[in-house]
């Protein structure tokens, strides 16, 4: 029996399957190669900043801790520009949204080149951030426009894989080309890709919202440019459902443990084993990355998979909450062992050994918090797919600013209480994080039936 004739899915209307049959497999693929491949440039945009700090901090006669804050700003405007581009996009429609930020992108990363202050670097760079922020949040959004909800986390996962490559390249890229040709050249390649991107978006990309969802769908009448103002922190009001707060945290708790470990690396693994080349600390993010490219793949096929599979057991019933079983052994096991381990490596095993096993530390690290995050971020989409770029941007939001605070204390406590027990407190709070997930599964229906902030149903999903 073939999928479409499957009694499982023939529970959901037609006209309902019929809204994701709009584009062809093509036309998605190449849907999904668009939004993917903005989200790896801002990946691009966030880390390759970080092994370029000591380059930047000589050349403007500045501390690395002062030109530090420009990445914990650009922290600030991931979070700020992913619930404005979120919130515009329910009512202008993705396609705009992405047009719209890339002007930002492009000259920001022009300013940021052509910095000769502190002032100028910190003002450009959040500039810079703000314009590609949206990438993520739309990005889901627009996947979830387009596949079904057994279809969706594989394609999340394809998403995230392409984006994360970013997050391991970007940093080894980032430190050769301050290296070798400097960092200012490096910012104006990086506006340079944003204006062919934003060409692609413009030639090939088309709208993919729903018919008749879009705020703009639904005026009366509109003028030809029709400019409204849309307050971006009402995604946030969305977090006050338990369902969303709750996993919110849960992943910030899971991402945490990533920055204690890649954050501080030039402090830790490279004083410890002797490393201070620029490219050389940057080429230590590609195990993370390729983990975090490995588990995202891994996690979102699975998470499929237990959708199916829990629907099946339920004579057709879906509980949204099925989607998050697909956690446990990354959130659990890999995150905190991950984590727990490189700290102890870290202070009590030197030479090759100490560091061939906190490659391999990283490695499992970006496999297991990806593998919690895939599934999160598609049981967003899930819970309130009419406004998912908004859940997922509200959620992203929150967890930056939460983030932000932590990067804030790590080398400050690496310093008065070690790299060991600093990992280790980032642990436990990971396994904390697994348990409210646990929470989640278990009373999922009841947390919704408590604040409903338009939940989804099969019929609208």
């Amino acid at each position: 029996m073939s999928a479409e004739e499957s009694p499982l899915l023939r529970l959901v209307p037609a006209a309902h399957e019929a809204i994701y049959n709009r584009f062809a497999p093509h036309q998605k693929r190449w849907i999904l190669f668009h939004v993917s491949f903005v989200g790896l440039l801002a990946m691009f945009v966030q880390v390759t900043f970080v092994p370029s700090i000591p380059q930047i901090a000589k050349d403007l006669d500045l501390t690395d801790a002062v030109v530090s804050l420009a990445f914990s700003l650009s922290i600030l405007a991931d979070a700020t520009g992913a619930l404005v581009w979120s919130a515009y996009s329910s009512f202008y429609g993705s396609r705009a949204i992405y047009l719209w930020g890339m002007p930002f992108l492009c000259v920001g990363s022009c300013g940021v080149a052509l910095s000769a202050s502190l002032q100028s670097l910190l003002f450009w760079r959040f500039v810079q951030a703000f314009g590609c922020a949206g990438a993520l949040s739309l990005g889901t959004g627009v996947i979830g426009h387009i596949y079904k909800l057994e279809e969706r986390g594989t394609a999340i996962g394809v998403f995230f894989s392409i984006t994360l490559i970013g997050y391991g390249v970007a940093p080894f890229l980032g430190g050769a080309a301050t290296h070798h040709w400097s960092w200012r050249n490096l910012h104006y390649s990086i506006g340079a890709w944003g204006l062919l991107e934003m060409l692609f978006i413009y030639l090939s990309f088309p709208e993919t919202s729903h018919p008749g969802t879009l705020g703009i769908d639904k005026l009366p009448s509109r003028r030809s440019i029709h400019i409204t103002w849309i307050n971006p922190l009402s995604s946030l009001w969305l977090l006050r459902s338990p369902n969303l707060f709750v996993v919110m945290l849960a992943s910030a708790l899971m991402v945490n443990t990533v920055y204690v470990l890649v954050v501080p690396m030039a402090y830790t693994i490279g004083i410890r084993y002797g490393i201070t080349n620029e490219a050389t600390i940057g080429a230590f993010f590609l195990p993370n990355g390729l983990g975090s490219f490995t588990g995202t793949l891994i996690a979102g096929r699975l998470s499929d998979t237990v959708v199916r599979r829990w629907r099946e057991k339920r004579r057709g019933t879906w509980c949204p909450e099925d989607r998050l079983r697909a956690t446990w052994i990354g959130g659990l096991f890999i995150v905190p062992l991950s984590i727990g381990a490189s700290g102890l490596i870290t202070t009590y095993i030197g030479g090759p050994i100490g560091l061939a096993l906190n490659i391999l530390c990283l490695y499992a690290n970006g496999v297991g918090v990806d593998s919690v995050l895939n599934p999160i971020s598609s049981y967003n989409v899930d819970v309130v797919h009419s406004r998912s770029a908004e859940a997922t941007a509200a959620c992203m939001a929150s967890r930056l600013l939460i983030l932000s605070a932590s990067i804030a204390v790590i080398l400050p406590s690496i310093e008065r209480i070690g790299v060991a027990w600093t990992n280790i407190i980032a642990a436990v709070l990971a396994v904390i994080g697994q348990g409210i997930i646990f929470l989640t599964i278990r009373y999922g229906d009841r947390m919704r039936a408590s604040i409903d902030v338009g939940f989804s149903t099969m019929e609208n999903n």
